[in-house]
Order: C-alpha cells, then structure tokens, then sequence
C-alpha cells in the first residue's frame, strides 16, 4: 500500500520536472532567420560554454555547420539583444574564427570573449549572419543564451 501511495506522489513531480527541463533545453534551439530562405551553409548546433556564461570569465560560442561549396573567406556579422532590446554589434573576419579555405562538408566557427564584470545577468539573443568574400549572405541565424548572477568580482 506504502509504495502504491509513494508512486501517486512521484510521477506528478516527475512529470513536473520534465515539463520545466524542456523548455531549458530548447531555449538554445538554433533559429534560421528566414525560414522560407535555403541558405548555402546550414547549421547543426550551437555550443556555449559554460552556459550559462559567466560575467567576466570566458565564454565561448561554438557553430557547427556544413556548406556544399568551399568558402575562401568573409564576415561575420554578430548582433546582440538583451530582452528584446539590440544592445551591441561586430564584425568578424571568417577566417579568425575558422580554418580557411573552408572545404566542402562539416566545420566550425568558433568564437571567444571575455564579457564584463558589470554585464547584466539575464536572457540574450544573438544573431549571427554569415557572408562569403563577395557579400553574398551564407547564413543567418539566431539562438538564445544566459548569462549567470556570477561574477568574477567575487572571485578577484
């Protein structure tokens, strides 16, 4: 009877803990900017780490993605939104944050900073939008990420 009882109370508050980890999952599910748009590099995944990020420390932004053509350089070009609010842009030369020439198939952008300590805490998006050499746009996508109550103020 004590363990019919136990089993009523655990699978509500495990259902519970599935329905909020979900919505933490999917919180950095990468978004195409067009969805209607078939873009020339198509993107897999977006690692952050640590995530979330911590003010002060690094933090680094990894895009897996693949292209059908080989790429021999461009930009790209980073905007930053702070609940809905755009707040910071850059640019970046593509072949400081790949190998280039990029070949045909499976790479890497990968990206570093060190945010500041006086960062806010809270939830951002970032869009990324990739152009090859002649300005043709690759890619455009946006995700979003945290940034934690941590600091490294704490830690100095």
């Amino acid at each position: 009877m004590e363990m019919i009882q136990y089993n009523r109370f655990i699978a509500p508050f495990l259902l519970l803990s599935l329905c909020l980890l979900v919505p933490l999952t999917l919180a950095n599910d990468v978004k195409y900017c067009d969805k209607t748009t078939e873009y020339d590099v198509k993107v897999q995944a977006v690692e952050i780490s640590p995530n979330p990020i911590a003010r002060g420390k690094p933090a680094t932004f990894s895009i897996s993605a693949t292209t059908g053509s080989a790429i021999a350089g461009g930009k790209l070009v980073i905007e930053v939104s702070y609940f809905g609010w755009h707040i910071h842009s850059e640019t970046h030369d593509l072949c400081e944050e790949t190998s280039c020439p990029v070949t045909t198939g499976d790479f890497v952008v990968s990206h570093s900073q060190v945010l500041p300590g006086y960062t806010p805490p809270g939830s951002y998006s970032l869009k990324m939008r990739m152009y090859d050499a002649k300005k043709h746009e690759l890619t455009c996508i946006g995700f979003d990420f945290n940034i934690g109550f941590a600091s490294s103020v704490a830690d100095s």
